[in-house]
């Protein structure tokens, strides 16, 4: 899985494909059209941000390349590429359970904050994409 030299695209499933670690400064491009939302993403090799009509999306730290989003009201679910092990910060419901499966194995359910945050460390290495899938338990 390369990079997305563009910072973001639409992928022909109709799901997005967003980041570059490899950029050693940081990179943004605002008013992205897809599905109706603009996003924003922001990437470097020190983080990786989308954010939906001035909302919370995804981060990263360090950066990843993240392919094949995609939301739904059930949850999310993307692959993710890095150069080593990252947190992940994804914005769902507030105070609601998830079933998360990381690389195809169930990790357990996790409940969000207040805020809608869930945090989870994902192990990546270069090249090898590693497939995130959450769903609302």
């Amino acid at each position: 899985m390369a990079v997305v030299e563009e910072l973001i695209r639409i992928e022909n499933n109709e799901t997005l494909s967003f980041g570059n670690y490899k950029l050693s400064a940081k990179s943004k491009l605002d008013n992205f059209e897809f599905g109706g939302d603009l996003y924003k993403v922001k990437t470097f090799q020190e983080i990786t941000k989308l954010e939906r009509n001035g909302m919370f999306v995804y981060e990263s730290v360090p950066g990843t390349t993240v392919k094949q989003l995609h939301v739904a009201d059930s949850g999310i679910e993307f692959s993710v590429e890095g150069p080593e092990d990252a947190q992940i910060t994804l914005e769902l419901e507030e105070q609601a359970e998830y079933h998360v499966s990381v690389g195809g194995v169930s990790v357990g359910n996790m409940k969000t904050n207040l805020g809608g945050k869930l945090s989870l460390s994902v192990e990546l290495s270069e090249d090898a994409p590693v497939a995130v899938q959450i769903e609302k338990a």
